[in-house]
């Protein structure tokens, strides 16, 4: 069932988007040689208790993972990309990292990533990178009154298309407001004019991800880090948008 949200309660989530943002902007900050994923993990904590926000990720147990999550970041390097378990890594020159975060404020949920390089950047891991970013703008561009779901999808898988990345479809984007996950299901690849149509008061996270060579993927053994089934490295870009009647407003917006 998919919930349309108030222009007032549309501004509630923007104050949770702020946040978010705010947040990630820090940890792309903090993200250098040497920094240990579990001080990012720390940094965001911290983030959190201070402005008494609620984490999604903590105690979330959904089918696809392994019992509660028990952090408040998804952190995932290199050819992981998401549901990126923090764990006792250091951050080497050269290494993609992608941080993924989503939390509620009295109530109101907002979610995000972006993909940083670490240190010095391959060309091939910035081409990648600027793929998902591009992806995204596109997705967005396309959520417009009286589009459809599909037209989000086609225009993401456009991006990967034109770039020579496969598109995987098991994991997208989704709904979100009160909860992290919500109907409608974004896939980041479809057909234009299909699936729901887009209406002002429809909140939805975008996140275009793509891996270098695959679009298969595999489970780490701890039970949620989902990686390229080939070793190839990935990139992902989020972004919580509001539908309204004059377009897509970006809730999550970076400066």
């Amino acid at each position: 069932m998919v919930e349309l949200k108030s222009p007032a309660e549309i501004e509630r989530m923007r104050v949770t988007g702020r946040f978010v943002a705010d947040v990630l902007a820090g940890v792309h900050a903090n993200a250098a040689v040497g920094v240990n994923l579990l001080e990012l993990e720390m940094y965001v904590r911290e983030r959190i208790r201070e402005r008494g926000a609620v984490s999604c990720y903590w105690d979330y147990a959904p089918s696809f993972g392994r019992g509660p999550f028990r952090n408040t970041v998804c952190l995932a390097v290199n050819d992981a990309v998401l549901h990126g378990l923090p764990h006792d890594y250091v951050l080497r020159d050269g290494d993609v990292l992608t941080a993924d975060l989503a939390v509620s404020i009295d109530g109101w949920a907002a979610d995000s990533a972006v993909t940083t390089i670490v240190g010095t950047p391959d060309p091939a891991d910035q081409r990648l990178v600027r793929a998902t970013e591009e992806a995204l703008a596109a997705g967005i561009a396309a959520a417009q009154p009286g589009n459809h779901i599909g037209d989000i999808s086609a225009a993401i898988s456009a991006v990967a298309h034109d770039y020579g990345y496969p598109v995987n479809t098991e994991f997208g984007g989704h709904g979100i407001g009160r909860t992290m996950h919500e109907d409608p299901h974004v896939a980041n690849a479809g057909r234009a004019g299909r699936g729901f149509r887009l209406r002002p008061g429809l909140t939805v996270a975008i996140e275009p991800w793509f891996a270098a060579g695959t679009a298969k993927v595999v489970t780490d053994a701890d039970g949620w880090t989902i990686r390229s089934a080939d070793g190839s490295r990935c990139a992902h870009s989020e972004h919580t948008i509001a539908v309204t009647a004059d377009g897509p407003s970006i809730l999550t917006l970076r400066d």
